[in-house]
């Protein structure tokens, strides 16, 4: 009977252990909500640990879902990195649940000093757009880097700064390359109408004026009325602005509704606003999508 209690004893060890092990390794995994995100966290972690991204090339942040099985991803992290501000609806309560469950998480956006929306977009509401401005971006890398080494078991910490910090310098050559191809705009046509508000933070670090958006209320959820897109294209004719930017990932059908409305010839030019693209795409990676918008504000916005 002994030998059967210290053989039944052992047995419960190693099935511990093993659960253990089976933990470890799950916890090592880096879950990411947006693709946005995840293109700045698979370069700061690289193959230290696995990176999986929920959101899909071209979806939209404000309407995407998880499956059952991203859900129960989320449970076993070690770490949920996720944008935060209201801006993944449909993924907010699994995160929630994950951190109350004691799982790792980090809102970004609440780290990187966001701005409040215009009174008339939603007052005392946070914009959750911050990738519009590289500054904030290095705020979020150093972030990310931050919470992967906090969190991630067995993560090589100085790997992770290392690369790190040469994200970093890439971002820092983004923005002196976006100031110059901006100061090149013309003050008077620095004024920026959009599908949504997703370029306030743009809008602020770079100095142009937003003269409003189609979609009001920060979110693709959202549906214009006829007075809205009666106000806006009053606004658009007074200030004299040159075309609409709308994400090339959604119908521009509205934006081409307020051209018309305006009664002048304005352009509708597509941006890469919330998503990064698939393969071909010409928004691949952040600094891509970054530098496609920074040439087609630019070129937009010329007389």
């Amino acid at each position: 009977m002994r030998a059967v209690a210290r053989v039944g004893i052992l047995l419960v060890a190693v099935l511990m252990l093993a659960g253990c092990l089976s933990s470890g390794a799950q916890r090592r995994e880096i879950i990411v909500t947006t693709n946005i995100l995840g293109d700045l966290t698979r370069v700061i972690v690289g193959d230290a640990a696995e990176v999986t991204v929920l959101m899909q090339p071209g979806a939209d942040p404000h309407f995407f879902a998880v499956s059952a099985r991203q859900a129960a991803q989320l449970e076993r992290a070690g770490l949920i990195v996720h944008n935060g501000l209201g801006l993944e609806e449909g993924v907010q309560r699994h995160v929630d649940a994950a951190a109350h469950a004691g799982g790792a998480t980090v809102a970004v956006g609440d780290r990187v000093d966001p701005l409040v929306y215009r009174p008339e977009v939603g007052a005392d509401r946070a914009d959750p757009h911050f990738w519009t401005d590289p500054r904030r971006v290095r705020r979020a890398v150093e972030v990310i880097r931050d919470e992967v080494v906090a969190h991630v078991a067995g993560i090589d910490a100085a790997a992770i700064h290392e690369r790190a910090e040469h994200y970093l310098g890439e971002l820092d050559r983004l923005d002196r390359w976006m100031t110059e191809r901006f100061d090149a705009i013309l003050a008077e046509r620095r004024k920026l109408v959009t599908n949504h508000h997703v370029f306030g933070y743009l809008a602020q670090r770079y100095d142009f004026q937003v003269i409003g958006a189609v979609i009001p209320g920060g979110t693709t959820l959202a549906s214009p009325s006829p007075a809205d897109l009666a106000g806006l294209a009053e606004a658009v004719r007074a200030a004299g602005v040159g075309a609409i930017f709308a994400d090339s990932a959604q119908p521009d059908r509205l934006a081409r509704v307020l051209a018309d409305h305006a009664g002048v010839h304005v352009r509708v030019v597509p941006l890469h606003s919330e998503s990064l693209t698939g393969p071909g795409g010409g928004a691949e990676t952040y600094l891509a999508m970054m530098r496609a918008n920074t040439e087609a504000i630019a070129r937009g916005l010329a007389p």
